[in-house]
């Protein structure tokens, strides 16, 4: 089942945030200051964004939160912030019914375009968002010395 996120959900949505971000740092997730709690706490209660939980078996195992970009982006653009599935449940198609659900909603809420940062290490998230249509973003090519790349995918003509 995919829900919105609720607010007494976000220390739990934390929690799978950091196991499933550990995966793709080997010397551990580093320590960037970011009080990941609050960060999500705000996320859900933020009137123009959306925070979706994928359920399984009474429990949360998959998370996603997006909304219009704070940035110069283009009109219709929505960015996917965070999308994360909890490793105890990879492969079990949570993910793919996640993303669905994203794209049901920007569909809904009328975006052209989507994108989103991925950590450049995390080969199994970019092999995710390539199945499903995912493509390098022309308008941000890599930068020397930066750890994401950008990601882009298309809505409009579907």
């Amino acid at each position: 089942m995919i829900r919105t996120a609720l607010p007494a959900e976000a220390e739990t949505i934390a929690e799978l945030h950091f196991r499933a971000r550990s995966t793709y740092y080997p010397d551990g997730v580093p320590q960037d200051g970011l009080d990941w709690l609050a960060a999500w706490r705000a996320s859900i209660e933020r009137a123009d964004a959306h925070v979706l939980c994928a359920v399984d078996r009474g429990r949360i195992a998959g998370v996603a939160s997006f909304r219009v970009p704070d940035d110069a982006a283009p009109a219709g653009t929505v960015k996917l912030f965070q999308f994360h599935v909890d490793p105890a449940h990879w492969r079990l198609g949570i993910g793919t019914a996640l993303h669905r659900a994203c794209v049901e909603q920007w569909r809904a809420d009328r975006r052209r375009t989507a994108v989103l940062e991925v950590h450049a290490d995390n080969a199994r998230a970019q092999d995710f968002y390539a199945r499903r249509g995912w493509v390098p973003d022309p308008e941000h090519p890599p930068a020397e010395g930066d750890h994401h790349l950008y990601l882009r995918y298309t809505l409009a003509g579907e």
